[in-house]
């Protein structure tokens, strides 16, 4: 599908529920909305600024009926989608710039602002539900776990909260550990029993609901810069209980699949834009994956292109030797930045922690038969790659 230009730099943006319709909160204020098809065109259906300060969310209630949007105004908009009308408006929300929001049930919502207070709404009343201040620094993003009714949020503070919204206490049902490092972006895979955080330095933290909230049990390194989105792909793909979309500063928006570590591929380039958002269509089970960076144009990649071989591949994987993936050419795509000085670290064989070059790093790790998963290629002839101490190099 072409790129959709909407005049201004995207903050953040929201598929409808059901249709093929995706909402653009901008930096001028402006929300914008666009149809689009099967064909890859697109039109505009319409265009509102509620307020002249960046929309920094956006966000749709379980129907699609109403879009939510706040931003540096701190106040609450509520938009008809059919009209495109601001039919509400809960002026002063917030103290602070309103960064990130999220609909969780049919009479629920949350939105969370700069100075890491966040507030639970009734869209039926004007004033909130709840409130919890237990975070300093802004709030980054957030993950709903329906089966819990729980709040997960991730802050620059270096924690994530869980709050359970049936309770009334103004107190999280659950902290983590300062991570020494900003909590930007945050997913739930294997069906919600693991959740990924993607942080400031280009690091992959795993949390295991089963092992509670305090630490992370394990880290994946590698990115070369921020991950500052993050998103699950449809469940209809084979891979997808451990398959994220990640969305880097570099401008690069990857598919990498965990356990075991693997690079599927780049699913967009933003060049040198960093990547605000990455959201996947009909309820994350769509075909079109959108990504919004730092420019005026909201790309809407085709899943299909890039995991299009995967069924094939999981029948017969004793001729391909690879998912997918073009490590060389990945590589060609965006210059190492620091994330190969990262993996050597964590990759050395114990006892040997040399500054040499990538290839004796290979060779020594072969001989000794390490078993790491970002070691080393395999055999060849499996359809499996297991990252090299180049597969992150070039992230």
């Amino acid at each position: 599908m072409p790129d959709i230009p909407v005049g201004s730099q995207i903050f953040d943006l929201a598929f409808h529920p059901t249709h093929t319709t995706v909402y653009t909160g901008l930096l001028n204020g402006s929300i914008k909305a666009f149809h689009y098809d099967e064909q890859g065109q697109h039109e505009q259906t319409f265009s509102t600024r509620p307020s002249k300060r960046s929309c920094r969310c956006v966000a749709t209630n379980e129907d699609g009926s109403h879009l939510f949007a706040a931003g540096k105004a701190k106040s609450i908009f509520t938009i008809d989608t059919a009209t495109g009308i601001v039919t509400d408006t809960r002026n002063d929300a917030h103290d602070s710039p309103i960064n990130r929001m999220k609909h969780m049930l049919p009479n629920m919502f949350c939105s969370g602002d700069d100075d890491g207070l966040i507030k639970l709404w009734d869209p039926r009343r004007s004033q909130e539900i709840r409130r919890y201040g237990h975070h300093f620094d802004f709030i980054s993003d957030f993950l709903w776990l329906g089966d819990k009714n729980q709040l997960v949020s991730t802050s620059a503070d270096g924690t994530l909260s869980v709050i359970d919204v049936r309770g009334k206490k103004s107190e999280p049902f659950a902290q983590s550990e300062d991570q020494e490092d900003e909590l930007l972006s945050i997913v739930a895979i294997r069906n919600g029993s693991k959740v990924v955080i993607g942080t400031q330095l280009g690091i992959l933290s795993i949390f295991n609901r089963s092992q509670g909230w305090g630490d992370c049990v394990d880290r994946v390194p590698g990115h070369p810069q921020s991950i500052d989105a993050l998103c699950a792909i449809p469940s209809s793909y084979p891979s997808s209980h451990s398959t994220i979309l990640t969305g880097s500063s570099d401008g690069l928006v990857r598919a990498v699949q965990l356990f075991p570590t693997k690079l599927l591929g780049v699913v967009a380039d933003h060049g040198s834009f960093p990547i605000e958002r990455v959201t996947v269509d009909q309820n994350g089970e769509g075909r079109w994956v959108g990504s919004a960076g730092h420019e005026d144009t909201l790309k809407m990649t085709d899943l299909r292109d890039v995991f299009e071989d995967e069924d094939n591949d999981d029948d017969d994987n004793a001729d391909v030797p690879s998912d997918g993936v073009d490590v060389e050419n990945f590589q060609d795509q965006a210059p190492s930045d620091g994330g190969d000085d990262i993996l050597s670290v964590i990759e050395a064989a114990p006892g040997d922690e040399s500054e040499d070059s990538e290839a004796p790093k290979e060779k020594k790790r072969k001989r000794k038969g390490d078993k790491d998963a970002l070691a080393g290629k395999k055999k060849k002839g499996r359809n499996e790659v297991d990252a090299e101490p180049s597969f992150f190099a070039g992230l």
